[in-house]
């Protein structure tokens, strides 16, 4: 697990921390978990909401540790700003990391779903909190891999479909090789995320 400091923000948010799995066989149950813990009342609401606090992101639609980044960043600006369209900073991430703003779309595309087989958890808090990767282990069953890998996971595809990149000249050029369009790819994706705030 990884974790990077904004010591800029207030310190509540101030802390990222970061997990990659792959081959999670757990997805179903982790998504029951999160729908449940939404619903439960009273001091048992409060644990299991706790448990299941974190970013669940189907980790093959994020092109870059900077799209990955634009998106956390966005969702704590909207945090700290009092901004939020969604419940908490968690699913604001999902929201925005979607190409548009459709925030039940946003969580079903870009969270966990049943078949979901590689996994990125994200906590946003305070520095100082010390067992957060045993907390994630203890929700996810899966693979824990470096986040250098994360973009080994990537389904190209998938990603162009979801931000309307098939017909994106940037991507048609003559001669760019598949890296290439991926590099082009990235750059759309990023810059996608890094304005949803000021185009809405």
């Amino acid at each position: 697990m990884d974790s990077f400091l904004y010591p800029h923000l207030p310190a509540r948010v101030a802390r990222v921390h970061l997990a990659l799995f792959d081959h999670v066989s757990n997805a179903a149950h982790i998504r029951e978990r999160i729908v449940r813990a939404s619903q439960l009342e009273g001091p048992e609401g409060d644990r299991e909401r706790e448990a299941v606090n974190f970013a669940f992101i189907d980790a093959r639609l994020i092109t870059s540790m900077l799209h990955l980044q634009t998106a956390i960043y966005q969702a704590i600006l909207a945090e700290v700003q009092g901004a939020l369209r969604t419940k908490t900073v968690h699913s604001e991430i999902l929201w925005a990391l979607s190409p548009n703003n459709n925030i039940t779309e946003a969580i079903r595309r870009f969270g966990v779903s049943d078949n979901t087989t590689a996994l990125i958890v994200v906590r946003v808090g305070p520095s100082g909190v010390t067992d957060i990767e045993d907390r994630t282990k203890a929700v996810v069953t899966g693979d824990l891999l470096p986040l250098s890998d994360l973009t080994k996971l990537t389904d190209w595809a998938t990603v162009r479909k979801y931000y309307k990149l098939n017909a994106d000249p940037a991507l048609k050029a003559p001669g760019m090789t598949p890296a290439q369009q991926q590099l082009a790819a990235d750059e759309i994706v990023v810059s996608t995320v890094a304005m949803k705030s000021v185009a809405t």
